[in-house]
């Protein structure tokens, strides 16, 4: 049994969760238990079929034993925000034992389901392919990679999506695909007062018969709590700010998995060198050094929610485009109400230190809604707002 930073890979659910407990990472809750419980029946279902599987492909077990062709019902996790319905699956995603397995953010996964079907589209206009329909091979490729799919946040706003999602699934779970889902709302919620919801019902009845619909009802929210004692605007920069800095990362990470990702605007790919759900990291230079402008601040909030920067510098003359998009990101930040925890080299009136130019009056009001951010109304209302993403 393989062991990583002090947790066992190769447990059930409850035992991770148990574990962390243990260690002071979370409080007991009997709702999540109830949960834990479900993801631990799934697991074993999972390993089933996969044995299964191999077996049969082997040849050892050809025509005996359990069909393998069963479909296996998936989980779909609702509940209010901060009750752990991310931190649950992210435990079941670190020890199910399938290799062919993908957890991402429903709405990265449609905006690559789009592309994918752009592709296809492209290929039969190329001559390429002779499939007038791009849901089924998109679908069959998409299994192909992953069929146990797992996703953070499932919610149906666009209604581009909404009008493909009862062909997609239909065709994942023809595939064998099994569908694991956290979700703020209730399926029968999903895509309300959207624009042709009638079209979009079907799906609803779709998702409901192949998963498990589960109510985490916690009382406590404890993404909420975490989030209130989080530092905002930290500095000088240096080894203690910087240890600061990856203690409340960690705390907003609240043990899902860091990845990279790629946020698209306008057809061009911003790199995120560091998300865990709806919470990504970047450093200074990174995001204000790099040839970015308004869409893609804009994009970036609207896809986190929380928003850690590391190394803000003092700003000369020389440095005055890359002020010019910190100005420019603090107004986006500012505006959504995203939560920011910041690492800098001075205080706020202090980072920008040129006498002329624009950006000298303009830095200004950066350096206020810097100051305004600290405030304990500005961190009520932009955890707040986080939670409720």
């Amino acid at each position: 049994m393989k062991v990583r930073d002090g947790l066992s890979t190769h447990l059930t659910v409850a035992q991770q969760y148990d574990h962390l407990v243990e260690k002071g990472a979370i409080k007991r809750d009997p709702a999540q238990e109830r949960v834990v419980r479900e993801l631990d029946l799934l697991v074993d279902r999972i390993r089933e079929k996969r044995m299964a599987r191999k077996s049969r492909a082997l040849g050892w077990l050809f025509g005996k034993g359990k069909k393998t062709n069963e479909p296996i019902t998936g989980l779909y996790i609702h509940g209010e925000v901060g009750r752990g319905k991310s931190m649950l699956m992210d435990l079941f995603y670190q020890i199910v034992p399938a290799r062919a397995k993908r957890r991402v953010h429903f709405n990265v996964f449609m905006a690559d389901v789009h592309d994918r079907i752009a592709r296809h589209r492209q290929a039969l206009k190329d001559g390429k392919t002779k499939e007038t329909d791009p849901i089924p091979p998109v679908a069959a490729e998409l299994a192909q990679e992953a069929w146990v799919l797992c996703f953070d946040e499932f919610t149906v706003t666009d209604i581009a999506d909404a009008m493909i999602l009862s062909r997609l699934f239909s065709s994942l779970f023809e595939n064998g695909v099994v569908l694991i889902a956290t979700s703020n709302v209730d399926p029968d919620d999903l895509y309300k007062d959207g624009l042709n919801r009638g079209l979009f019902l079907p799906f609803i009845k779709i998702l409901k018969d192949h998963v498990k619909v589960l109510h985490l009802a916690a009382d406590t929210d404890y993404r909420m709590e975490k989030l209130n004692r989080l530092p905002v605007y930290l500095t000088p920069l240096g080894p203690e700010t910087e240890r600061m800095m990856d203690q409340a990362w960690e705390t907003v990470v609240n043990g899902r998995e860091v990845r990279t990702e790629t946020v698209t605007v306008m057809g061009r790919g911003i790199p995120v060198p560091r998300a865990a759900g709806d919470a990504a990291r970047f450093s200074f230079a990174e995001l204000c050094e790099a040839p970015l402008g308004a869409r893609d601040y804009q994009a970036l909030v609207e896809r986190y929610k929380t928003l850690f920067i590391d190394d803000i510098p003092v700003m000369d003359l020389p440095q005055r485009n890359a002020a010019k998009r910190f100005i420019l990101l603090v107004d986006t930040l500012y505006e959504a109400r995203t939560r920011v925890v910041l690492s800098a080299a001075a205080a706020p009136d202090r980072l920008y230190i040129a006498k002329t130019g624009t950006e000298s009056f303009e830095f200004a009001r950066t350096a206020s809604r810097l100051t305004e951010m600290q405030s304990e109304e500005w961190q009520e209302t932009s955890a707040a707002a986080a939670a409720a993403g």
